[in-house]
């Protein structure tokens, strides 16, 4: 299969696309200029808000607004385009280090990652900032904290550290938040580019953007190819499906 360019914003680092159903919106962030952007597809409109410093990833809040991870912690908009409160800092936060990919669980809880600005090996990590503020730090050592999602039964938890070049699952624990039992699901050879972004269907696949690629792979849920769709820019780093029925990929 072959993308479509639907909007040609040209970001510098695209990411993170979030579909909100209840506005028909896809929202993403344009990392290194700490841009978040929004588009409606039924009209067209694109706006954009300024979060001040580099933006890896942002979800919904419950009561509108938006949680963003940037570079000094996780903070808070309680309007698209409204001012930025900050809810809390992480271990770890420092110049040479900033937030990357991030996703929002079942039960209310923001997973964001973080990297060395020059990709140094280990010098990042997965935080996890819970319903009440307190922000734990759950994996250590990672190089390029990237793409994450969940199995619809809330009993696995799927993430992506780049050098790596696999998705790899984990248990879970929907209670707690709780990960366990890591272990490869996907590899991706040298020719397909690097694992970056990625989400899950309703039939439980994995779908991976797959930077210096040029493409989003899906794979079973056992690890094994089923498709590939072309995209037309090389580094592609993350998709989300949108659209009134789910049936729309957006890739970033």
């Amino acid at each position: 299969m072959q993308a479509e360019c639907v909007l040609d914003v040209r970001c510098g680092l695209g990411e993170g696309p979030v579909w909100d159903e209840r506005g028909g919106l896809l929202y993403w962030v344009d990392i290194m200029a700490g841009r978040v952007h929004r588009w409606a597809p039924a009209s067209g409109l694109v706006e954009t808000m300024e979060a001040g410093e580099p933006v890896g990833a942002v979800a919904l809040c419950e009561g509108g607004g938006l949680v963003c991870a940037v570079q000094s912690g996780f903070a808070v908009a309680e309007r698209f385009g409204g001012e930025l409160r900050r809810l809390a800092s992480y271990e770890g936060a420092s110049a040479e280090i900033r937030m990357n990919d991030g996703k929002c669980d079942s039960a209310g809880r923001f997973w964001a990652g973080t990297m060395a600005f020059d990709f140094r090996p280990g010098a990042g990590a997965l935080y996890r900032l819970d319903p009440d503020g307190g922000v734990a730090r759950v994996l250590e050592g990672v190089t390029i904290s990237n793409g994450m999602d969940w199995s619809a039964d809330g009993t696995r938890m799927y993430y992506v550290d780049t050098p790596k070049r696999t998705v790899d699952v984990f248990d879970f624990d929907a209670e707690t938040g709780a990960i366990s039992n890591r272990r490869a699901v996907v590899e991706i050879p040298e020719e397909a580019g690097w694992p970056d972004g990625m989400t899950l269907d309703a039939e439980g696949r994995i779908w991976v953007a797959l930077w210096g690629g040029g493409a989003v792979r899906c794979y079973s849920r056992e690890g094994k190819l089923e498709d590939v769709i072309e995209v037309a820019a090389p580094q592609t780093t993350s998709c989300c499906f949108g659209g009134e029925d789910l049936g729309v990929l957006y890739i970033t």
